[in-house]
């Protein structure tokens, strides 16, 4: 199993990282205490800059104008833009529209692809993802109250969803909703591709997050869908078939956001270890990093980020080379295990920085509000856990 990337790749990997240093980070004070909109003209200026130097859409396919890296090579990436809330977006491969390209590459038609696809990669307009109820599980997909029927030429829907990441400003909706109640329990539900502007649609409002509601791009909005209707080749991929692109769209998913997180982890413990070695508490100039304590925080965080990197390299490795079914356990455990590691993080790092770390002058406090979600969505921990354990059991014979 050899993880060696292409030289190329390898410097891909160096100049995204150096850009999101020098040209991304800088702007995080304001991002952090006003908001996105005051940085969109310059952050308009930024993604075309990222596009003139040729590091636009690392995973989406090159015909249609991304870089069209290996799960390996954009995991890679992905770690590198996590170093800051605005990495992702910057550089045209956020969540959802990223998981949306990939839906519409793998089951679009020609004519959904052309539509949306070719804005989406390009980047001229965002999308999201309606699949979470508010009154369900959003551990069982299978547990869907909202409907699309089928009335003549139109599909009409009716239903709630929320935790609708962007749906604030976004331009299409991938909905996931029941469209045959009687069929079996995997086949019940089919993709629709609804644009925002239907009537019938509507965001009632974004979701407040820890005290913080979110605007546009960092939003978790609120949907509704009353007697929503579009044609009935808004279907994306067969009808039937929600659940089985769900989980097609989720396991490499899983890949991007594990690396993503570890990019988190790494900027955290670098803010960490310039705490510890630049604040003194004591009058004889002793350091926080002089205690045993954060030393050994140091020490756990350094090699829980390592095992956690190597774990998710080698399930990408491994998606790429035996497909995801055959790497369904791996990405059961890098899902829950990473999602541990970040905590525990960026936990420790807020520590280091005492009453610090709870405000907005670090990025400590926003990655810590945003991304304690991260052991829940794609699936709560303790659902991958008794996931990989039954079929462990089943394997072992007992």
């Amino acid at each position: 199993m050899d993880f060696t990337i292409d030289p190329a790749h390898e410097e891909l990997v160096a100049r995204v990282r150096d850009f999101v240093d020098t040209r991304l980070v800088p702007l995080e004070p304001t991002l952090l205490e006003q908001g996105l909109k005051p940085l969109l003209t310059q952050v308009g200026e930024l993604r075309d800059e990222v596009r003139r130097l040729g590091m636009w859409g690392p995973n989406y396919p090159k015909e249609y104008g991304g870089l069209g890296l290996d799960l390996v090579a954009h995991g890679l990436v992905s770690e590198a833009l996590g170093r800051s809330p605005l990495g992702h977006y910057v550089f045209g491969c956020n969540a959802p529209d990223a998981g949306n390209a990939e839906l519409l590459h793998m089951s679009g038609s020609d004519a959904q692809k052309e539509q949306w696809l070719r804005p989406l990669v390009q980047g001229s307009i965002r999308s999201c993802f309606g699949m979470t109820e508010a009154a369900n599980s959003g551990a069982n997909p299978l547990m869907l109250t909202t409907r699309a029927v089928l009335d003549g030429d139109c599909w009409v829907i009716n239903g709630d969803k929320w935790f609708t990441t962007g749906a604030d400003g976004a331009k299409l909706c991938i909905v996931m909703a029941v469209t045959d109640p009687d069929a079996p329990a995997h086949r019940r539900a089919s993709m629709l591709l609804v644009p925002t502007a239907t009537p019938g649609y509507a965001v009632v409002r974004n979701t407040p997050i820890m005290g913080h509601s979110g605007v546009d791009l960092f939003s978790h909005g609120e949907i509704r869908f009353k007697d929503c209707r579009v044609p009935a080749d808004s279907l994306l991929g067969a009808r039937g078939e929600g659940f089985r692109l769900a989980q097609a769209r989720l396991g490499p998913g899983r890949v991007h956001h594990c690396m993503r997180w570890l990019g988190i982890c790494q900027r955290a413990l670098e803010l960490m270890l310039r705490r510890a070695a630049s604040r003194e508490i004591s009058p004889d100039g002793r350091r926080l990093g002089d205690s045993d304590i954060v030393r050994a925080w140091i020490a756990e965080s350094a090699a829980e980020i390592k095992a956690a990197r190597l774990m998710v390299l080698q399930t990408a490795w491994r998606i790429e080379h035996a497909g995801p079914r055959a790497a369904r356990d791996d990405v059961s455990l890098i899902k829950f295990f990473v999602a541990g590691v970040l905590q525990r993080v960026l936990d420790r790092a807020l520590q280091v920085h005492g009453g610090l770390g709870m405000t907005d002058y670090t990025v400590l406090a926003w990655y810590y509000r945003e991304e304690r979600a991260a052991r829940i969505y794609d699936g709560p921990d303790e659902v991958h856990k008794l996931s990989v354990a039954r079929r462990m059991l089943k394997e072992s014979g007992h």
